[in-house]
């Protein structure tokens, strides 16, 4: 049996996510090659020494057309994904890019395009598809345990943390939207849900300011979609809620109606409750985000990515990235959201921005141009 080759990984973005899926990266067997680059010289610099990394650069250009490289993840900014992904679609290297691929949906169109024509396999980091509950209910559902769709509801609470930790490294914040940024997690979820029966033909939204127009974006949206089919999905997600809301980031309520039955989906991780005297600091912690909030208590297991135990990261980012792992060195078949559907969830978070702007249905679906000329009107 022939050994194989050891892969060379780049990790462009050392923040947060980054150095959590570096440092699972390091720990990878079928992983040879660790490069990092980030903007930022001493965050980048510090998880290099952390991981001894094998190489460092503040130009994700001179990164990626390291020889070495073989798979990138696209750790940066939200609103800073296009660059360093075009760049790895045409190097021909496997990528994981963090949701969006674009915050324009022109821009996220041509993402898409450079990734097909370059034929590279490409996926979109959806971390929550990767969590026990919702992979047995994508089996339950696609085994027809609840027939065919007829209705599903979805509604994500947050606190003010994530749009305050979005927000504070650009002034351009039209498109940093509860949708865009954070309600795709829940969209992309009941979608995939869905499966066959999420073929969207028409939405209409609304949207409230009253709280975070100060940070240039908006607190709610709330939107009813209508399928091919007939289905019918109410999509509402809020990130308005006080500071000191004890749920570290989301807290998530997913119905799902068929046929010949339902399921019911409480993720509110309100069954694991901490109380206590000492005072609790934020799960999302980037570097240069003051936290004015202390808590006192707190709804344990509510961080996305997973949560620490022994100085190492245990959840479903864990999960996502190591099953990435497997799909690129073993050609493994994973639960992933390809580049199509990050596009696609995009177009539809924006398309709900669109139609809570008009005040009117929108009907999908419904071209790049069109929707962004609308946006920006």
């Amino acid at each position: 049996m022939s050994e194989k080759k050891e892969l060379g990984l780049a990790v462009v973005g050392c923040g947060v996510v980054g150095r959590m899926r570096a440092t699972l990266a390091k720990d990878f067997p079928g992983i040879g090659w660790i490069g990092l680059s980030d903007i930022n010289e001493r965050v980048g610099r510090q998880l290099a020494d952390d991981l001894q990394a094998d190489y460092f650069t503040t130009n994700f250009h001179e990164l990626i057309e390291r020889p070495e490289v073989d798979a990138v993840i696209i750790a940066t900014s939200t609103w800073d994904h296009v660059e360093p992904t075009l760049a790895a679609a045409e190097r021909g290297a496997k990528l994981l890019i963090e949701k969006p691929l674009a915050t324009d949906a022109r821009e996220s169109k041509m993402v898409l395009d450079a990734i097909e024509k370059a034929g590279v396999d490409a996926v979109v980091g959806y971390t929550q598809r990767f969590r026990r509950r919702f992979l047995v209910v994508k089996d339950r559902i696609v085994s027809g345990q609840i027939g065919d769709l007829t209705a599903a509801v979805t509604r994500a609470f947050m606190n003010r943390m994530a749009p305050t930790g979005e927000v504070r490294l650009t002034q351009d914040r039209r498109f940093l939207t509860p949708m865009v940024v954070s309600g795709t997690h829940s969209l992309d979820m009941c979608l995939w849900l869905m499966g066959d029966a999420a073929k969207p033909v028409s939405v209409f939204a609304r949207s409230t300011d009253k709280v975070m127009n100060e940070l240039g974006t908006k607190d709610a949206t709330f939107g009813v979609f209508t399928m091919e089919d007939g289905t019918i999905w109410s999509m509402n997600i809020c990130w308005a809620l006080p500071k000191e809301w004890p749920g570290a980031v989301y807290g998530l309520e997913i119905g799902i109606v068929g046929t010949k039955g339902v399921i019911d989906i409480e993720d509110t991780h309100r069954d694991v409750i901490l109380a206590t005297e000492m005072p609790q600091g934020p799960a999302y912690n980037p570097d240069g985000l003051e936290i004015d909030v202390r808590r006192h208590v707190d709804f344990l297991t509510s961080f996305p990515p997973g949560d620490t135990y022994g100085g190492e990261l245990w959840g479903p980012l864990r999960e996502e990235t190591n099953s990435w792992f497997q799909r690129i060195y073993n050609n493994k078949d994973t639960p992933h959201a390809t580049a199509a559907e990050g596009h696609r969830n995009l177009v539809l978070t924006m398309a709900m921005d669109l139609s809570a702007k008009r005040g009117q249905e929108l009907e999908l679906p419904i071209d790049p141009d069109t929707l962004m000329d609308g946006l920006m009107e």
